[in-house]
């Protein structure tokens, strides 16, 4: 049977997913075979493996790993879709919308099997499970209930490494203040911390990490310096508010005056935006999340992401003035999953994705389409012929990428479909289920230089910027700065 590792947190977004994409890739390049692992993620971005979806951080880590994807590295996925709702994904299927208190009352016992039951296949197939808690594991309401951590760990018999980020201020308090609030028999699994996101001199931090050690009995195996090693992000956590504005790719060496921005609302219950991530890595590129009711008099282009709830997300946008403006806007618009089903004519049997009882609502009228929702879901991973047309003229060839969607859209007019017959475009605007849509050099090509021309712009020459494996880099994080010590692991 494998030994697990189960990478837990004194917080969210301490660091846990890159700690444990670095492990997963550090202990497959010294020739283990390794599978990740998270009992129970919360998250609306995923991708489609075959059975299914997953949280994007375990499918990130099988990348790291160099193993196929698989439902089992994360059989239970909750995705939040507004008013204390999320959906209920359980080995990869969608089971329903649930408040919090339902899928507690009414659910625990079948995601709980499911998790012992995925990671037991897992340690019969691999050396390793490197495993990824959730949030903090000294949160005192949930260790009943807290399968991602408490639950993990004592299934998965598992070593436990805590991570804690210096960046935040207080990681002394936080790492004894969790020692000391999580349950006896957890306690005596940690075997050591890791510091991350430190800026300065190490030397300064000896002094603390000595007292506790002394306090407390638990070594510091590492501290690790700021960095972004550029994994796709989990949660929304790291994009601004909804009033907010922040943008991405500023820091490529390019001026403001020599590059071009794309905009994208920042949608309330917004999903999958790590397609825009690529945009941002592009020289010359500026990815402006902005409120829904932003002016676009800056914008050279704008992407409409995917949603969680395209219904609500829909009327929100509409509410601000957001689709008087876009229909105004001359420049190239790409609507991706729920964003395509915006751009359409409207969208029926609303009900069953919005959180109110519309059974019709307009849709922002740029492409003739007409979206229908019903109760099944489409997740699968996908090729496509592309025809670039529109935003992607020029692009020709074969795209992969994946879709995860409820409901349909057909046209009701005059359309190109420029993906093996799927999706639609007319004039300056597209819409595509493909996730991924960017990750493909010719469509991100085609996208960028017609931006570019549209704006007027001379392109920066540079097709892509020069960026490091982002799983090697995170590897040589961990490799570089921790002692493995006590973990049952050697590099």
């Amino acid at each position: 049977m494998a030994e697990t590792i189960l990478v837990a947190g004194t917080a969210s977004h301490v660091g846990k997913s890159t700690v444990a994409a670095g492990l997963c890739r550090l202990l497959a390049e010294r020739g283990a075979s390794v599978a990740p692992f998270k009992a129970q993620n919360m998250s609306n971005n995923a991708r489609a493996t075959p059975g299914g979806e997953i949280g994007v951080s375990q499918y990130v880590q099988a990348r790291a790993a160099r193993v196929a994807p698989s439902t089992d590295y994360n059989p239970v996925l909750l995705k939040p879709r507004g008013d204390g709702e999320s959906q209920l994904v359980v080995d990869g299927e969608a089971v329903g919308n649930y408040a919090a208190g339902s899928y507690y009352d009414e659910h625990w016992d079948e995601a709980l099997a499911a998790a012992e039951a995925a990671h037991d296949r897992l340690a019969a197939e691999y050396d390793i499970v490197v495993a990824e808690g959730a949030g903090s594991i000294a949160e005192i309401n949930l260790h009943h209930r807290d399968l991602a951590n408490v639950e993990t760990a004592r299934f998965a018999d598992a070593d436990i490494l805590l991570v804690a980020d210096i960046e935040r201020g207080g990681v002394f308090a936080s790492l004894v203040g969790t020692l000391e609030l999580v349950p006896d028999d957890i306690r005596e699994r940690i075997v050591g911390a890791v510091i991350t996101k430190f800026r300065g001199d190490e030397s300064l931090l000896a002094p603390g990490l000595d007292a506790l050690e002394e306090r407390t009995g638990v070594p510091v195996l590492g501290v690790l310096p700021y960095d972004d090693p550029g994994l796709p992000e989990e949660d929304s956590v790291t994009l601004p508010a909804v009033g907010e504005r922040a943008v991405r790719g500023a820091d490529d060496g390019v001026s403001d005056e020599a590059s071009v921005t794309v905009a994208v609302p920042r949608l309330p219950r917004i999903s999958n935006f790590t397609d825009l991530q690529p945009l941002a890595n592009e020289p010359g590129v500026r990815v402006a999340y902005v409120p829904p009711a932003a002016s676009l008099a800056d914008a050279d282009a704008v992407v409409l992401p995917g949603s969680k709830d395209t219904v609500d997300d829909l009327l929100a946008l509409r509410e601000a003035g957001f689709g008087d403006r876009l229909r105004e806007f001359d420049g190239p618009v790409v609507g991706l999953c729920g964003g395509y089903q915006m751009l359409g004519e409207e969208i029926t049997n609303a009900a069953l994705e919005g959180t109110g009882s519309s059974e019709r609502v307009d849709g922002l009228g740029l492409l003739p389409v007409r979206t229908r929702f019903a109760t099944e879901k489409t997740v699968e991973r996908v090729e496509r012929r592309i025809d670039g047309v529109g935003p992607l003229a020029g692009a020709s060839g074969t795209l992969s990428g994946y879709e995860i969607h409820m409901g349909q859209s057909e046209p009701t007019g005059d359309v190109a479909r420029p993906f093996d017959g799927a999706g639609a475009a007319t004039g300056a605007v597209l819409g595509t289920y493909l996730h991924d849509l960017f990750t493909n050099r010719v469509a991100i090509d085609a996208f960028v230089s017609n931006t570019f021309t549209a704006a007027g712009i001379q392109r920066p020459a540079a097709a892509a910027q020069d960026r490091p494996n982002p799983y090697d880099r995170a590897a040589a994080l961990v490799g570089d700065h921790v002692d493995p010590g006590p973990l049952p692991v050697d590099w």
